[in-house]
């Protein structure tokens, strides 16, 4: 019998061919997936260079704002350019525009003009003295000849600031030079005025021949900021709306749709198209308690919800020369996060460089500078302050811009330290369409029982030398009967479910409320929507931030624990909570439960055929911004040479107390 012929040298070459087979076929998959990656990258680099395109303002020497940061002397040279400044309201100089022509030109130019104002005036009081005849209680003086030269040249000097900071505001130089130079006039009569300067910043370049002409132009400069005279809002009798008026800039798409319809480069964790819609509300939720109006609202999204509220007000005019204030629905926080982890630091100032640019060609900002102007940021200011001496660090230059400097900002979080910045709620997940809605979850508030005395909902912060996070949930562990713990580790999805974050704080009846990587949290404002007292460690946590929408006496809606108590480990938190008495508990949460409608933002889309019972958190916004441009337009129809009589640092002093005497949080604010 025959034996079957042996295959093994077959069944070799079947497995080489088949393994050759496979690695010519893994080779194809990495070609092809090596040429989609550098498709994807080819996209993506014709993408940011579509972006600087749109914001090559960046790369235009003379368009880049300078922000008065100290330059290193440069040896001086007859061929250097002159560099002309204006002295920004927190003294810092500003270039303005770089001449070619050397000083002797610049001066021989000037003086041109400066004798032609000074034959005027003389012309101007030859026909006064004609008018008045033989009127004897009128006495006109020529001036004697000895004195024409000197007054000619100092005359010269401070008209040479007047006509160059009028450069950007021609339609208002024929109004008002005449009125100052007869100012000037009378300034220079008195030999001791010029003693009275106070000194002024020095430019990035000085001339030692033109040092008397850069004092006159800074003392000018620093008057000429504030305007003299202003237009104040036209206004019709009967009006309800008197005062009230605002009016919405149309600002190209760019800075507010375009981010929406392109939301999906918002955030490369997060799906943000989801939690821009609905108005900026986010999904639909199921009822809460029975009552409606619930969304899943991200945080950062208050821009586009302040926006469509804006749609909605009922003192919105078309008409700016009747608004009292002009609002700009540009949205920083979303238009920042698209760079803000990105390799190219400088795009994430492209939009708000060209922003400010629109801005001061419009007539609108000509008339206060940008003093009547606000802006709504959905982030906390620190996004907006980084250095231009760190281009690198955390987000952009917008809070230091000094056009932003002139108006005034509405953040989810302040800056202690800022005159143009406010603080308002974050955005919770309650929208209610009706009052009706809001009297519901009132009465549910009022009747919910609350098993445990304290809660808390949050992650440490081991990285955070001076957080008190681990000590707080140190006592809340320890009082298990009594505190009910939430804690965000990574990983637990608990923290981002409203109806379970919710659940926590419906239980309880004080709601612990430390700072974290900043000094708010917008689990403050969830808790008070719960009807939760809370229970603040820092006074820059609420206190010195949301000053427009919180009760000034903190006792009646609050509990304050100095944090460096807690810390050293002095105070029981459960044994002081538990002291205060349960007539006062009472009181405290109907006063929180009464705050509900002030801390939230009603649904743009809803209709409230009731309205009027309730104001929220936009409403009182609203009236906070009037009321400070008011303050501003009448200091400045005063006459006064500083708009703000207080140093910047203690701004959150001012804005609590109204004055800047010691207090015992002083120690808290000190600066960094």
């Amino acid at each position: 019998m025959r034996k079957p012929p042996r295959r093994g040298g077959g069944a070799m070459a079947m497995a080489m061919e088949k393994s050759s087979s496979k690695y010519r076929t893994q080779f194809w998959y990495v070609a092809m997936a090596s040429f989609l990656l550098w498709l994807f990258l080819l996209y993506l680099f014709n993408s940011s260079a579509t972006t600087v395109h749109n914001h090559e303002r960046l790369f235009r020497r003379e368009n880049v704002i300078d922000l008065g940061v100290d330059v290193p002397k440069q040896p001086e040279s007859d061929q250097a350019p002159l560099v002309t400044s204006v002295v920004a309201d927190n003294n810092t100089a500003l270039p303005l525009s770089t001449v070619d022509s050397s000083p002797k030109d610049l001066i021989s130019e000037d003086a041109k003009v400066v004798n032609d104002l000074v034959e005027e005036l003389e012309k101007e009081t030859v026909e006064n003295e004609k008018k008045s005849g033989g009127d004897d209680s009128v006495s006109i003086t020529k001036p004697r000849e000895g004195h024409r030269d000197s007054r000619k040249a100092r005359l010269e000097e401070d008209m040479r600031r007047v006509r160059r900071s009028n450069e950007d505001d021609e339609s208002n130089v024929d109004d008002n030079n005449d009125l100052e130079i007869k100012k000037l006039s009378n300034d220079l009569e008195d030999d001791d005025h010029t003693s009275q300067v106070v000194s002024e910043p020095k430019t990035q370049r000085n001339f030692a021949a033109n040092n008397s002409i850069s004092v006159a132009k800074n003392r000018v400069s620093s008057r000429r900021r504030v305007p003299r005279v202003i237009a104040r809002p036209r206004t019709r009798r009967n009006d309800p709306c008197a005062g009230k008026y605002v009016y919405m800039h149309d600002v190209p798409a760019l800075f507010n749709e375009e981010l929406l319809k392109n939301c999906w480069t918002l955030s490369r964790w997060t799906d943000m198209c989801e939690l821009t819609s609905n108005f900026g509300l986010g999904p639909r939720l199921q009822n809460m308690e029975g009552v409606s109006g619930w969304f899943a609202t991200n945080q950062f999204t208050l821009e586009v919800i302040f926006h469509n509220r804006m749609k909605q007000y009922k003192c919105l005019t078309k008409d700016s020369s009747m608004a009292s204030a002009v609002y700009v629905p540009y949205y920083p926080g979303l238009d920042l996060m698209r760079f803000l982890w990105g390799p190219f630091p400088f795009m994430r100032d492209a939009a708000a460089l060209d922003l400010m640019k629109w801005l001061r060609e419009s007539p609108e900002w000509k008339r206060l500078d940008g003093r009547d102007h606000f802006m709504v940021a959905g982030r906390t200011t620190w996004d907006f302050m980084r250095t231009p001496e760190n281009e690198s660090d955390w987000g952009n230059r917008l809070m230091i811009l000094p056009e932003i400097r002139n108006m005034t900002m509405l953040l989810i979080e302040s800056s202690p330290w800022n005159y143009h910045g406010f603080a308002v709620p974050y955005p919770t997940y309650f929208h209610p369409s009706s009052n009706a809605e809001i009297l519901q979850w009132q009465s549910r508030m009022r009747r919910i029982k609350r098993r445990y005395l304290f809660s808390f909902v949050g992650a440490p912060r081991p990285q955070l030398g001076d957080s008190i996070r681990t000590e707080i949930m140190d006592q809340c562990k320890a009082s298990r009967r009594k505190c009910k713990l939430l804690e965000c580790v990574s990983g637990s999805q608990k923290c981002y479910k409203p109806d379970q974050i919710m659940k926590f704080f419906l239980s309880s009846t004080f709601c612990l409320q430390p700072p974290g990587d900043s000094y708010t949290r917008r689990s403050t404002f969830d808790s008070i929507l719960a009807g939760c007292i809370p229970v603040f460690f820092h006074p820059g946590s609420a206190y010195a931030q949301y000053i427009w929408h919180l009760p000034k006496d903190i006792g009646r809606y609050s509990v304050f624990i100095p944090e460096k108590s807690v810390k050293e480990g002095k105070v029981s938190i459960e044994k002081v909570l538990s002291r205060i008495p349960r007539g006062k508990v009472m009181k405290m949460r109907e006063e929180v439960i009464k705050l509900i409608p002030r801390l939230m933002y009603f649904n743009p889309s809803g209709k409230r055929e009731d309205a009027g019972r309730f104001v929220d958190a936009f409403d009182v916004a609203v009236e906070g911004v009037l009321q400070r441009v008011e303050r501003l337009r009448k200091r400045i129809e005063e006459g006064y040479e500083e708009i703000f009589d207080f140093p910047e640092q203690y701004s959150w002093k001012y804005n609590v107390f109204g004055n800047v005497k010691r207090h015992e949080w002083d120690s808290y604010f000190d600066r960094p």
